[in-house]
């Protein structure tokens, strides 16, 4: 490029293809040079900004400092995920602003003749390349804009004198504009803060509900409309139709459409990303209907890859005044200036390179159509329109026995609570599906839309995204791969959520918490003793029991994942169950997390008591170990207490008396004496206690096997003799572990075999004895002597 641009004979022109270069490789370079520290500055005045002390920056400071803005912390995320792929295309069309302003220099004369080039060389091309004869152009920055415009030209078309009384006119006859029930969101509104209207002048018309697409006009309603405004002494103005809508891409049948309009003298107007196939060989009928509309608005930035490139609406019209009244043409060199990125990236595409992206874009969407037609529980809800460069889809599963979970409409029979929470769960789950999706497969450009009847869906529309992403064939394969991935965890967790919120109800106390935005398998809480059901404000210990609950569901290593959060219509603390990507026993989950909770509360209130035990206990202690002293000072006498006298006494008759002492068993709250534990250490036998019985339910598993799995009774893999050997197994290992307590020093001790060494027997035996001797170590106790 820089050998191109010596031979341009304008210096400042090539001075500033020069610097653009550069300054986008720095803008674009990851590794570029952080900024110095600027330690030996001073500050001129302390009203004075710092960026503007001085004498100023240089340019590669100032470009520096743009980069940091756009891109903030590096560690947030790779810079590669954060810039689109803007291609040199994209570069001619950033050059197109810095040649406007350069442009904008020129003498009157020069600029009015570049400027009039641009936009009649624009115009002509962007006709000729989607098939709209006759045409003018009119580019604006803001995508609505033009429609408003165009609004504007039918108000001074249709009112004479409009210009001269101005609302005076509209009083008189209101002007009405036609709006489908597909448009996208806050179009009228706009239109009415535009053209300072009322919103009575919006008429929005519903889509088909018997026959034909759900998001397609209905045109024998419109009609219907239409002759009831009339007979109101109202002017139906204008209508916009959609060739693909904002939301699942079907365009309305825009041929009849036209046929209505000329009937009643109505204005009509299309939109929609559909418009860019008309620049393809092939072009649906419906999509060829728009070149006879009165006006249409196309955004060829996003198509193209382009980025900083206006709108353009396309209207044919034959009175240029009041196309200049109504703001569509200008003769301000500035107004004209806005196509020229849209110029200069034109002619750098060319009609084949315009065509190969559109051809990419729609050959993307049909592929995945194509994917998504083989894979199960997956819905397309553009199915019977093929040339639809757009693609909508959603996850849905059909119960045994029951109608489709998720329906698109709900059936007359069912109730309404039913419809409502299995509307809920298929949006939770296709929400969490989506949301997977765009972290998986950043390049494919998913978006996650909730729409008034399907609920939330998933849409893929390459024409808006494909060429700034830079989106390819092996993107939608990995698309479709990652979908097939995530199929088994939705559709175990569905089929879990209901036996779950069963076994919850049928549990004490455990509460199902029904969370409509929660896509797992279910939410739980936790009711103790001093829970206020009544209340929705925070519990500071249900909060503390439901953290320990979390912590210790944590730690078992299961394959579910487990949150803690506020409940969904109050402040109280629950746990949030996830997905489930293989058969849980939800019985054994559900117990686990009661018996958990209970222990937690029970441990959590023993310890709440332990220090009023404890005291009370120490003092009860010293009471008694005085009691005893004095006891003992009166079985000695006086005399052993002086100090001489009382050893010359012990010598000769030495006393026998029993050490005494106190123990205070922290899990009774009682003191308890020290006697037998010195007996025990003198005989050197004893019984060891049980084990403290756990409230858990302890569940054989077989090796390697994650908690809350399913056994595999039933399965075809285990074959009835590997069942009974497996039992044998267990009872082997029960009957072995329970051995230690069965045996004697006597029946263990080597000498019975002579030259056969038992090192483990022995190792228990002393084991055994060790702990018989130290009976005091089972049971936390508190020893006052």
């Amino acid at each position: 490029m820089d050998a191109s641009l010596e031979k341009i004979a304008d210096p400042t022109l090539a001075e500033m293809g020069k610097n653009l270069k550069e300054a986008m490789k720095m803008l674009e370079d990851s590794q570029s040079r952080r900024t110095e520290e600027e330690n030996g500055k001073k500050l001129i005045s302390g009203d004075i900004p710092g960026p503007l002390q001085g004498s100023g920056q240089d340019m590669v400071s100032i470009l520096q400092l743009v980069q940091n803005l756009m891109h903030g912390d590096e560690d947030e995320e790779p810079l590669s995920a954060r810039i689109h792929n803007i291609g040199e295309q994209g570069h001619m069309a950033l050059l197109g602003h810095s040649l406007g302003a350069y442009i904008s220099t020129l003498d009157k004369e020069k600029l009015r003749k570049l400027t009039t080039r641009i936009l009649s060389d624009t115009t002509l091309w962007l006709c000729r390349i989607f098939r709209y004869e006759n045409g003018c152009a009119y580019f604006h920055e803001e995508e609505r804009e033009g429609l408003a415009k165009i609004c504007r030209l039918a108000i001074n078309s249709r009112y004479e004198d409009f210009v001269v009384d101005g609302f005076n006119v509209l009083y008189d006859k209101k002007p009405v504009i036609y709006l489908s029930a597909a448009a996208r969101p806050g179009l009228g509104q706009y239109l009415c803060n535009q053209l300072s209207l009322p919103f009575p002048c919006l008429c929005r018309v519903p889509c088909n509900t018997m026959f034909g697409s759900q998001h397609q006009m209905d045109v024998a309603f419109l009609e219907k409309l239409i002759k009831d405004d009339i007979e109101r002494g109202r002017l139906p103005l204008l209508l916009v139709a959609n060739a693909g809508t904002a939301a699942v891409g079907h365009t309305d049948k825009i041929g009849r459409l036209k046929e209505l309009c000329e009937q009643y003298g109505i204005w009509l107007h299309v939109d929609g990303v559909n418009l860019a196939t008309l620049a393809l060989g092939y072009v649906s009928s419906s999509v060829l209907a728009a070149t006879k509309c009165d006006s249409m608005t196309m955004t060829p930035g996003p198509w193209l890859g382009l980025p900083a490139v206006p709108a353009v609406t396309l209207y044919k019209h034959d009175d240029p005044a009041l196309t200049l009244v109504s703001g569509l043409t200008s003769n301000k060199p500035a107004d004209k200036l806005r196509a020229l990125p849209l110029w200069l990236s034109l002619q750098y595409l060319g009609l084949d390179g315009i065509v190969e992206r559109i051809k990419h874009a729609c050959q993307l969407s049909q592929r995945l159509q194509e994917s998504l037609k083989k894979v199960n529980h997956i819905k397309i809800l553009v199915e019977n329109e093929l040339s639809s460069p757009v693609v909508v889809f959603r996850f849905f599963q059909e119960l045994p026995g029951s109608d489709p979970v998720f329906k698109a409409v709900p059936m007359p029979n069912m109730v309404p609570s039913t419809v409502g929470r299995e509307r809920h769960s298929c949006d939770a789950l296709n929400r969490w599906l989506g949301e997977q999706l765009k972290q998986l497969v950043p390049a494919s450009g998913l978006t996650v839309m909730d729409l008034e009847v399907e609920g939330v869906c998933m849409r893929f529309s390459p024409l808006l995204t494909a060429a700034g992403l830079g989106t390819q064939g092996e993107d939608v394969d990995q698309l479709v791969t990652c979908i097939q991935s995530k199929l088994p965890a939705l559709t175990c967790t569905l089929q879990l959520r209901e036996e779950f919120k069963q076994e919850v109800e049928g549990t004490a106390g455990l509460l199902y918490v029904d969370d409509p935005n929660w896509p797992g398998i279910g939410v739980v809480r936790y009711e103790h003793a001093n829970d206020d059901k009544s209340s929705l404000k925070s519990d500071p210990e249900g909060e503390k029991i439901h953290a320990g609950l979390l912590k210790k569901l944590n730690e078992l290593g299961s394959d579910l994942t487990f949150k803690m959060g506020a409940e969904y219509k109050s402040m109280k603390s629950c746990i949030y169950i996830g997905m489930a990507s293989d058969d849980i026993d939800v019985s054994e989950l559900v117990e686990t997390i009661a018996v958990t909770a209970r222990e937690i509360e029970e441990n959590s209130r023993l310890l709440e008591n332990m220090t009023e035990v404890v005291r009370k206990g120490i003092q009860d202690a010293q009471v008694e170990l005085q009691k005893a002293n004095e006891e003992r000072l009166l079985e000695e006498g006086v005399l052993r207490q002086i100090p001489v006298v009382g050893s010359v006494l012990n010598w000769f008759s030495p006393v026998q008396a029993l050490q005494k002492g106190r123990t205070f068993n922290l899990t009774a709250g009682s003191l308890e004496s020290t006697e037998p534990i010195y007996v025990y250490k003198a005989q050197g036998t004893g019984v060891t206690p049980p084990p403290t019985p756990s409230g858990i339910r302890s569940k054989q598993r077989l090796p390697g096997q994650k908690p809350f799995k399913r056994s595999l009774r039933g399965s075809d893999a285990l074959s009835e003799t590997s069942s009974v050997s497996h039992v044998e197994d267990l009872e082997k290992v029960e009957h072995l572990s329970s051995e230690p307590e069965q045996s004697t020093p006597e029946t263990s001790s080597p000498e019975q075999y002579p030259g056969v060494p038992t090192p483990q027997k022995a190792n228990r035996t002393e084991d055994f004895q060790n702990r018989a001797q130290r009976p005091e170590d089972d049971h936390p106790q508190l020893l006052f002597e």
